[in-house]
C-alpha cells in the first residue's frame, strides 16, 4: 500500500466514522498555499476542522504522535484561511485529530477532540 493510498484509506475511514456520529461533512481535501485540511465538519453547532493521520503500524509510533506544535500552528492558520474563503464567521470552532491504525483485523481509530 503506498502512502497516498494508506492517507485516503485513512481519511475515508475518518469520514464514515464522524458521519456514524451523526457530523455533516462540509469538505474534505481542502487546499490552499499554505496546505492542507483533510476534513471539514459540523458537530452540532461547532465547526470542525479535523486533521488525520494514518499509519499501517505503531512500529514508528502511534499516528497522533505526528501531530506536533507546529503542526497545531499551521492547522489554525489554515482554518483561518477557509474561513476567510468562505467568508463565514462561526460562533464555535475547533481543531480536533484522528489517528488510525491499519493492521490485521479492524482499523483503530482514536479521535481527540480540542486538540489545540
Amino acid at each position: 500500500m503506498t502512502n497516498q493510498t494508506v492517507g485516503r484509506t485513512g481519511e475515508d475511514l475518518a469520514t464514515a466514522f464522524l458521519e456514524a456520529k451523526g457530523w455533516d461533512i462540509v469538505q474534505r481535501n481542502w487546499r490552499c498555499r499554505l496546505g492542507e485540511i483533510d476534513i471539514v465538519a459540523r458537530a452540532g453547532r461547532t465547526l470542525v476542522f479535523v486533521e488525520v493521520k494514518t499509519r499501517t503500524s505503531v512500529r514508528s509510533g502511534h499516528p497522533l504522535e505526528a501531530i506536533g506544535y507546529s503542526k497545531l500552528q499551521r492547522l489554525r492558520r489554515l482554518a483561518g484561511a477557509w474561513l476567510s474563503e468562505h467568508r463565514t464567521w462561526e460562533p464555535q470552532i475547533r481543531i480536533d485529530a484522528i489517528g488510525i491504525v491499519l493492521g490485521p483485523g479492524d482499523p483503530l481509530i482514536t479521535h481527540v477532540e480540542a486538540a489545540q
